[in-house]
């Protein structure tokens, strides 16, 4: 794909200003993108769109296609006229800094329940029209999707009344060799699909048409739910391209195994015949953790793919390119090789290098869908041979500026090594904020980044800013936090770390017309 030079800012929803606890689709975001117009930045980058699952993490949802629920606005739900300001009366006091997800989903469920009462009850014919051929268009993931929650959430209420039950005690003897005691009860009572009754577990048509019937409603609740993500998705993404913002967005590699996408799909990846996974996905000891990442997802059984032309991942992508501009995947050099560690394991460090779908995916990809707006996440350990994947189809690789002071000269990070397709960051969400960084960064690297800008130091930030903006790099992108001057409080996401991640949020008064001003003298400055 050939791109204008052109800069921008990563922000995902869930940190816009909201008094719902959460950043939303809502007014919120149209100012966000008023913002960019105003900086004269033509992108906006965010993390992956999905309904997240426990742990609140973007890249663990329960389906790769849905929109994540909690971004819904209820403001635009109230406009609509599926609640009332009656409603909004016994509204929490929420934090503006952090998102608290458990209040937040407890809160917001409440509200889309006395929606979805009101859409059934008072809801147009034409609207009701409007919902049914949504369902209809989208019934290849929607189905198996809202069937999936509304099996999980009946499980884990049947299963908060019993404790030790013969069902657990059989579940857990039949895997205490492969899991800890804790992953046992987490998958147990957290309902994973392959704890289920085996016959839903294994998908048996009398079973689907059973649970179907029992969970009508709640089935119903979750289509109306996506119905309205994508409604307010599609206006808030046209109002972006309207204003010549593009949207990049996320693609995890890997899916979690609790979600809709394994229980439906099961002979796509590595499972054993209980629905275990026997080999998980992460990556080795590296930058980031000494015992590198342990992310758990289930891996791809590439041969199966591969017998099927590669048509859920080309699902896949369409289902993507219809919600965004352009397309980052993460951990793009798993599609070369993947790091695959034995199910079980508690570290990522007894894990094996085994080769992936190579170009055969892309190809398939292209043929079905043409040349793709896509962006590989090529950062971390990689080989000539990822690079020669990246760089067969023309896909901009990632150059973190943070990653370019440890070493001099010949550093990739730097940017008088870089090449024009490239995307130049100062950081991604996986990074400490450049301010953070900059104050636990060793000596020498403090001395090289003030040597090699010819700079104090006293305004790093905005000089990693100004950087990667001067660059050659097609695209310069840049966190919002960067951009608002935070330090490590307003980090996103610490690799490794489980909890107290995905919370960052600002407040509307932040986006001053001082910082706009420097965004546009930068962005005219150097062309982009």
């Amino acid at each position: 794909m050939e791109y204008n030079r052109s800069a921008g800012i990563l922000l995902h929803p869930t940190s816009f200003p909201s008094k719902f606890g959460i950043g939303d689709l809502g007014k919120s975001a149209y100012h966000f993108v008023d913002f960019l117009k105003k900086s004269n930045q033509k992108i906006w980058q965010i993390l992956p769109l999905g309904h997240t699952s426990f742990g609140d993490s973007p890249y663990q949802s329960f389906s790769t296609f849905a929109g994540n629920p909690l971004l819904i606005s209820p403001d635009l739900l109230l406009e609509d006229g599926f609640l009332n300001s009656d409603d909004f009366l016994d509204l929490p006091n929420f934090s503006t800094e952090k998102v608290a997800y458990g209040e937040v989903i407890t809160y917001k469920n409440t509200l889309y329940k006395k929606a979805y009462e009101n859409f059934k009850k008072n809801a147009s014919k034409k609207l009701k029209a409007d919902f049914t051929a949504f369902c209809k268009k989208n019934a290849d993931w929607l189905d198996d999707y809202s069937l999936f929650v509304s099996l999980k959430n009946y499980f884990i209420e049947e299963r908060k009344l019993t404790a030790d039950s013969e069902e657990f005690k059989a579940y857990a003897k039949q895997n205490k060799k492969i899991m800890s005691e804790n992953t046992i009860l987490d998958y147990f009572y957290g309902a994973v699909w392959n704890t289920w009754p085996s016959d839903i577990a294994k998908r048996t048509p009398k079973a689907i048409e059973a649970y179907q019937k029992k969970l009508q409603n709640e089935i119903n609740y979750y289509d109306f739910l996506q119905y309205i993500f994508f409604s307010q998705w599609d206006k808030l993404k046209a109002y972006a391209n309207e204003n010549e913002v593009q949207i990049i967005g996320d693609i995890p590699i890997f899916v979690s195994i609790d979600s809709a996408d394994t229980w439906a799909n099961p002979s796509l990846f590595h499972l054993d015949k209980n629905g275990n996974p026997t080999l998980v996905a992460g990556v080795p000891p590296d930058y980031f953790s000494a015992t590198g990442q342990l992310w758990g997802n289930p891996l791809y059984d590439w041969n199966a793919h591969q017998k099927t032309e590669f048509t859920w991942w080309i699902k896949r992508i369409e289902s993507m390119l219809k919600c965004v501009d352009i397309i980052r995947i993460d951990h793009f050099r798993g599609f070369e090789a993947y790091w695959a560690i034995p199910f079980g394991e508690e570290t990522a460090v007894k894990g094996t290098w085994q080769k992936g779908p190579n170009k055969d995916l892309f190809i398939a990809i292209e043929k079905a869908l043409g040349k793709l707006p896509i962006i590989a996440e090529d950062l971390g350990f990689y080989t000539k041979e990822v690079a020669d994947l990246r760089d067969y189809f023309g896909f901009p690789g990632m150059k973190i500026l943070q990653f370019a002071f440890d070493t001099e000269g010949d550093n990739e990070y730097l940017p008088h090594n870089f090449n024009q397709n490239t995307i130049c960051y100062s950081g991604t969400h996986d990074n400490d904020t450049t301010i953070g960084w900059y104050s636990e960064a060793t000596e020498h690297a403090k001395d090289y980044l003030r040597r090699y800008l010819n700079v104090s130091g006293d305004d790093v930030a905005w000089d990693l800013i100004r950087l990667a903006y001067s660059s050659v790099s097609i695209f310069a992108i840049v966190p919002l936090q960067d951009v608002l001057n935070l330090d490590t409080n307003a980090r996103m996401n610490t690799p490794g770390v489980a909890s107290g991640n995905w919370q960052f949020r600002y407040n509307e008064n932040m986006l001053t017309d001082d910082i706009a001003n420097r965004l546009v003298y930068l962005s005219t400055l150097f062309y982009r």
